[in-house]
């Protein structure tokens, strides 16, 4: 999550301002090694992978921030987020995947950073792997997990990204239901937001708002990382030197990176990235298994789905593309994709049935499509209503789902909502004489394709 800083800006903005910028937050950066006297490591593929980890680090937060913020008690020195980065090759492209802190992971054999223990190989919690033996315990643990090569390593804390999103001016977030959690003092009305640093920490550190618990925090975290990038790459901050030494300056006393990710190798990189927008960005969580994986003295861990995880790791390792492929269309590759209605429910989640109402031909096809390319899953089989010719386009819909009616009508401008006791699960539309569109609609909880990836420009507010 808040490492989405030094993607939009060590990375970004090294391309839009020169050398003198980059160079002087590669004099200030921490340095670490995470890579030294590395053995059998994973083939690299193509492209570029990161690890972005997210500390709890507070030392430098005032108490006043720590009571309002909700940041008492004392950091766990472990890894508060874990995300993959992968750069394709071709630098169009950067594949974010999150992977759950609470995972169940095989410790290699190390030595304990603390205490100079030497330990053979144990379970622990992902996090954990940090907490004993830093960034290079870190990077073995998540080589062995993910059979990816660790190209560079970034790190940054609480401290900095507060500092970074309010020199930003702050970053909008969207959310089409309330969201208050007791734990962070996170308190949101559905809506659109500005938030600053102290909120949107709150925003990406809530995990008690729901039952998603860490899952629907990491949901939280891609939607602020891609919004952090919009920010960054529409306010003019990338091309403004004045306002870039500001944003730097407030990183460099809490970011660390390894040695090798240097001044020529963020130029190189913000250059070829120079045109990158949410679009070109797309995220997704390692697929776990359902329910928890209880372990002896670690507590409830989440295991990651044998099949699906190695499917996912292989696409980073061979370049590909994690979102399905876009429609073909006049739109070009990278632009915006029209601004999308908020609505509660995935269209990926609702199921429609569409009837052509009226004694014309090819309505049912047309709004079957239309609604199948914004995201419903559509019969794909529109039928012809045998009853009177309709006026106004109907929505019929069991009052069970009536969440999920809502979505759809908000797709369908101007019609009309009728509850059907007992209908089932499937909504039926009626397509009338009044039809003209489709409205793009989106949730929050949008998953699409093999890894539930969603593309930036999905996620962030329209």
């Amino acid at each position: 999550m808040r490492v989405a800083t030094t993607l939009s800006v060590l990375v970004l903005g090294a391309g839009g301002i020169g050398h003198a910028v980059v160079t002087s937050l590669d004099t200030g950066i921490g340095r670490v090694d995470p890579f030294k006297d590395m053995k059998n490591r994973p083939d690299g593929g193509h492209g570029m992978n990161i690890l972005l980890v997210g500390t709890d680090g507070r030392d430098k937060i005032t108490k006043g921030e720590r009571e309002k913020y909700r940041l008492g008690g004392a950091p766990c020195r472990c890894t508060d987020t874990i995300m993959l980065v992968h750069i394709s090759e071709d630098r169009e492209r950067a594949s974010v995947v999150s992977l759950p802190r609470d995972s169940y992971a095989q410790l290699p054999s190390h030595t304990d950073g603390n205490t100079g223990e030497k330990h053979g190989p144990h379970p622990v919690k992902l996090n954990a792997a940090y907490a004993e033996g830093g960034p290079h315990l870190t990077v073995r643990t998540v080589e062995s997990m993910t059979s990816v090569k660790i190209d560079h390593y970034l790190e940054i804390d609480f401290t900095s990204f507060m500092k970074t999103v309010d020199t930003l001016g702050g970053v909008e977030i969207c959310t089409a239901k309330p969201l208050k959690d007791s734990h962070t003092g996170l308190d949101l009305s559905a809506g659109t937001h500005k938030l600053d640093g102290g909120k949107a920490l709150q925003y990406v550190r809530s995990r008690y708002l729901d039952g998603s618990s860490d899952l629907g925090r990491m949901q939280r975290q891609q939607r602020f990382m891609a919004a952090l990038i919009k920010q960054a790459t529409s306010s003019g901050v990338l091309l403004n030197p004045v306002k870039l030494r500001g944003v730097t300056s407030t990183m460099l006393d809490s970011v660390r990176a390894d040695k090798g990710f240097g001044t020529r190798e963020m130029l190189t990189l913000g250059k070829a990235m120079r045109d990158f927008t949410p679009a070109s960005s797309e995220f997704t969580s390692v697929p776990v298994t359902e329910g928890g994986f209880p372990v002896k003295g670690i507590g409830s861990t989440l295991k990651w789905d044998p099949v699906k995880s190695k499917k996912l790791f292989r696409a980073l390792r061979e370049d590909k593309p994690l979102t399905p492929a876009a429609p073909a269309g006049p739109r070009r590759p990278g632009a915006p994709k029209p601004p999308a209605t908020m609505v509660e429910v995935s269209p990926q989640q609702i199921r429609v049935q569409v009837y052509n109402a009226t004694r014309g031909d090819g309505l049912g096809q047309r709004v079957d499509g239309a609604l199948r390319a914004t995201g419903f899953r559509t019969t794909r089989a529109p039928l012809n209503h045998t009853g009177p010719e309709v006026t106004r386009t109907q929505v019929l819909f069991d009052p069970r789902w009536d969440r999920s009616a809502k979505s759809l009508a908000a797709a369908l401008p101007g019609c009309e909502l009728k509850p059907v006791p007992r209908q089932g699960a499937t909504l039926k539309v009626m397509a009338g004489k009044d039809y003209r569109t489709v409205r793009p609609v989106r949730a929050e909880d949008v998953h699409q394709g093999e890894f539930g990836a969603v593309t930036g420009d999905q996620v962030v507010c329209p």
